[in-house]
């Protein structure tokens, strides 16, 4: 689901990444309203939570990967608000470093897992939550909204490839960015996730939502101290597990380099061209690209890839709440 550079037109990287910018602005706005200083690290644990859900990449049905987001987790344990921040921080950190959706399509990535994922999955598990009052309501509400936020995330993305056959041709009507129309890509990218990876996103969020509500209660309940401890180490033992992303053979729909997208089949033929805007695009040399080291072992790449990702999310928001004063009460 992330959306590399060249993918998509400038006009669409500066739309997209235009509307995010009040969202962002909103989220910083109600963290530093209603979360106390002690609770900022929370956001880099978080962070790094759904940094390393997204590198375990699953099969899905027509040959291509995909992974799970945990947005709404996020927005479950912290606020939609938050969950903004912390995935806004982690697609940051795999644009810049590890190659992992495009710098320039950073804006429209965080549109769908950072804004639509967690606000439209936590608007139904908000509401679900209050009708289901059984014993399990709260947690079929939950995965309910991790189903939907997932899916919705998936959908925006199919449209935002769609739509650029539309919008940006050459004088030869090739497609300069995307070449798939929205007849290709809402199927290609919504089927894949409703039966695989929208199930996958929800045993991630209730796996870990327990998780967390058992070993550090103070995360959800108020007045609780928070035990950063058992989610330090939980933290290390998904890194550690991290190297079973590579098990998932292929790319990720829409994720080709322009040496691949040329032979790529649809509709069964390849589409025997590269377009000119991803053949001269614009590209960012990362340090870890794909989440790996040259000459080391590609197991050994992810999890150090892992280990780095998580310690940048962790550290970058515990020095936040450090440096962070809370409004003095007013007497």
């Amino acid at each position: 689901m992330h959306i590399p550079d060249n993918y998509l037109s400038p006009g669409t990287c500066a739309v997209l990444g235009a509307a995010m910018i009040p969202v962002w602005t909103a989220s910083l706005r109600k963290v530093r309203a209603h979360v106390p200083r002690t609770r900022v690290p929370l956001l880099g644990v978080a962070a790094a939570f759904s940094f390393l859900i997204m590198m375990f990449n699953v099969p899905l049905p027509g040959g291509t990967t995909g992974h799970a987001v945990g947005a709404v987790l996020i927005a479950a344990l912290l606020g939609p608000w938050a969950a903004c921040i912390s995935v806004s921080v982690a697609l940051l950190v795999q644009a810049l470093l590890f190659g992992d959706g495009g710098l320039l399509a950073f804006g429209a990535n965080s549109f769908n897992m950072a804004f639509v994922a967690p606000f439209a999955g936590y608007f139904l598990f908000d509401v679900l939550r209050r009708l289901l009052t059984g014993p399990k309501g709260g947690l079929v509400a939950l995965a309910m909204g991790a189903y939907l936020g997932l899916n919705l995330a998936a959908l925006c993305a199919a449209i935002e490839f769609g739509l650029q056959p539309l919008i940006a041709r050459d004088a030869a009507g090739l497609p300069l960015y995307c070449p798939y129309p929205l007849s290709v890509s809402v199927p290609a990218m919504t089927i894949p996730h409703l039966l695989v990876a929208g199930v996958i996103e929800v045993v991630f969020t209730l796996g870990i939502y327990e998780f967390v509500r058992r070993v550090s209660p103070g995360v959800v309940q108020a007045g609780v101290p928070t035990r950063f401890g058992p989610l330090y180490l939980s933290l290390g033992l998904l890194a550690l597990l991290s190297p079973l992303g590579l098990l998932a053979a292929g790319s990720a729909w829409g994720e080709w380099g322009p040496d691949e997208i040329k032979e790529v089949v649809s509709g069964g033929k390849a589409l025997g061209f590269v377009p000119a805007g991803m053949e001269k695009g614009w590209s960012l040399r990362v340090l870890f690209p794909d989440y790996g080291v040259s000459g080391l072992p590609g197991w050994f790449g992810y999890i150090l890839s892992a280990v780095v990702g998580v310690a940048i999310l962790v550290i970058v928001f515990k020095l936040l709440g450090l440096l962070r004063k809370d409004p003095r009460p007013v007497h």
